[in-house]
């Protein structure tokens, strides 16, 4: 005989994480989605394009493929680093093409639980809100979550100045 027992509460209580690697840039530590990252890469030589925005701060070969390199502080209004301090890269990828995010140093990976996570604050610097889902409250301070792709999104903007 199947005796089928039903129980009222059966759901239990699960909380989504989501995983970072986290970045920083001038003295603010923001995080990017794990599954965004390909590579991290120590200090690249990189080589200028020409009349190129001033946030591309370049081109590197990445294992014999061409990959534009972002300066991330000028992209997101940052005073450029200092002179002599090499930055690493973060790669990332935007419409099947690879992308080098400039950055001062990498963190660490952080697993960061959904309920810690809010919208952008209204006082976020709009140039930051523009390229970042929402932000993380951390016990010390606030964590920034780039969106790679609104942050590489800028083929209509170069087009249209």
């Amino acid at each position: 005989m199947n005796d089928i027992v039903v129980r009222e509460n059966t759901s239990i209580a699960t909380v989504g994480v989501q995983d970072f690697v986290t970045v920083h840039l001038d003295g603010q530590q923001v995080g990017i989605p794990v599954l965004a990252v390909h590579d991290v890469l120590n200090a690249q030589q990189i080589t200028v394009i020409p009349r190129a925005p001033d946030w591309v701060a370049g081109v590197l070969n990445l294992r014999g493929k061409i990959v534009t390199a972002i300066d991330l502080r000028r992209r997101l209004g940052l005073p450029p680093l200092e002179e002599g301090k090499s930055s690493m890269s973060v790669v990332v990828e935007h419409n099947e093409e690879p992308y080098s995010l400039q950055i001062d140093k990498v963190g660490e990976v952080l697993s960061l639980e959904d309920q810690l996570f809010e919208k952008n604050p209204v006082t976020l610097d709009p140039c930051w809100r523009e390229v970042s889902v929402g932000i993380y409250r951390l016990k010390e301070q606030l964590l920034p979550i780039l969106d790679v792709d609104r942050l590489l999104a800028f083929e209509g903007k170069s087009q249209a100045a």
